[in-house]
């Protein structure tokens, strides 16, 4: 295991907790010398925190890893002298810091810090009577939401550091929109994932003419506490969300199982935040189609019953196919469900889901704009000690479509040229 280099934090008070020594890159240090997307981005994010770099010995690709802001993979490429960046960097919120409480009156930061990145650690439900993104008493709306802190401005502390792979840990306390405390403790590795892996995980043929990067991130909760976490007074899950650039040419792509509503119910739940129009969201028998070009706020569900573990994005301008996949898990107690309301059915949730941002309200500027793709784990209910692990990979792979294309078809079930008509 290589040597740790953990910089002392200099706390500011009412501040938030402090970033990380930005001299210290960690990890193997990726070259910054050429113009590519993902130097540049490294370079501006180590003058502000500390950068985690997960390299596989003399291999281009990298994954930018950042520990203070809970070891999420901010970024990452197939060529880290002159590549593409794929996660969404928020720039502006990453170099004001962290504010005071009187700074962010009236701010975003008020609700979340949206550092960006392209995987982050949370947790759900977000809304509904077990939320923990509402307090108990607040109301449904925006204004009243929250984002706790361990998944928002809380470090988490880096145990363990090799060349590919960087675990981290942290502990916290919880309380839910009706008044349940929990206390957690939380373990993620993040581990790059060589291109011959690749191929056998996925089952796909990945010749010389294909560049990609992968990663996994291997995500435990336990509960820390002496009381059993129960679904009569609410359950906690966790909750990856990947934050990407958005473009025009963008369009993200859920293969489902196919069969009647009655047996597997609804093929997608489009109302997270009001309904999705027709021109941003197809569904067909087995597969939905949804628009990830920033432009409109909108999210889509699939559940449990209907996904196939497996969710995707095409970027037909940078000939990029993304795939994210999950553990597919038993669920004897459902999954969170995050609507903004007072729920029937607070285990009737999804496994997977898809963001495109936009305005939050009228008037209001949007959050980034990007796209995310999410999965999350079942409902954890457990008993002192006991724990819950969700594993989410994530592979982006260029080339000409020529050799993307049996690669979608394979893994989504549909061609490139019909993602690209889609909408």
């Amino acid at each position: 295991m290589r040597e740790m280099k953990i910089a002392v934090c200099m706390g500011l008070a009412g501040a938030g907790p402090c970033l990380f020594s930005a001299c210290d890159s960690g990890g193997g240090g990726a070259s910054v010398e050429a113009s590519g997307e993902f130097a540049d981005d490294l370079s501006f994010m180590k003058e502000h925190t500390q950068i985690v770099i997960l390299q596989d010995g003399d291999g281009d690709a990298a994954v930018a890893v950042a520990p203070a802001y809970q070891g999420r993979v901010m970024t990452s490429t197939f060529d880290h002298k002159a590549g593409p960046s794929f996660g969404w960097i928020n720039r502006p919120v990453i170099e004001k810091g962290f504010l005071s409480d009187e700074e962010k009156k009236g701010k975003l930061e008020e609700h979340i810090y949206i550092f960006g990145g392209e995987e982050r650690f949370w947790l759900g439900p977000e809304g509904g009577q077990y939320a923990i993104f509402f307090k108990p008493g607040t109301k449904f709306e925006f204004t009243d939401w929250t984002t706790p802190a361990a998944i928002d401005t809380d470090a988490f502390e880096l145990v363990e550091q090799t060349d590919a792979s960087a675990t981290f840990k942290h502990s916290t306390e919880l309380i839910n929109h009706s008044g349940t405390k929990f206390s957690v403790g939380i373990d993620r590795t993040v581990k790059l994932i060589s291109k011959e892996e690749t191929s056998k995980l996925l089952s796909v043929e990945l010749g010389e003419g294909l560049r990609m990067v992968g990663y996994e991130t291997d995500n435990k909760i336990t509960n820390t506490g002496s009381d059993a976490w129960t679904p009569e007074t609410g359950l906690l899950s966790i909750w990856m969300l990947g934050m990407y650039n958005p473009s025009p040419g963008t369009t993200v792509v859920i293969p489902f199982k196919a069969g009647s509503d009655t047996d597997l119910g609804p093929k997608v739940n489009d109302t997270y935040f009001g309904k999705v129009p027709a021109e941003y969201l197809k569904v067909e028998d087995d597969v939905l189609f949804f628009k990830g070009d920033g432009t409109r706020r909108g999210k889509i569900g699939t559940s449990p019953q209907r996904s196939k573990g497996i969710a995707g994005s095409y970027d037909s301008a940078g000939m990029v196919l993304n795939i994210v996949t999950y553990n597919v898990q038993d669920a004897p107690n459902g999954f969170v469900n995050s609507m903004w309301e007072q729920q029937e059915e607070p285990y009737a949730g999804d496994v997977i889901n898809s963001y495109n941002d936009g305005s939050p309200e009228p008037g209001a500027d949007p959050l980034g704009p990007f796209y995310e793709l999410e999965t999350s784990s079942p409902a954890a209910a457990l008993k002192p000690g006991e724990a819950m692990q969700h594993i989410q990979r994530t592979f982006h792979i260029q080339g000409s479509e020529e050799l993307l294309n049996p690669i979608a078809k394979q893994l989504l079930g549909v061609e490139l040229k019909e993602i690209k008509d889609s909408l």
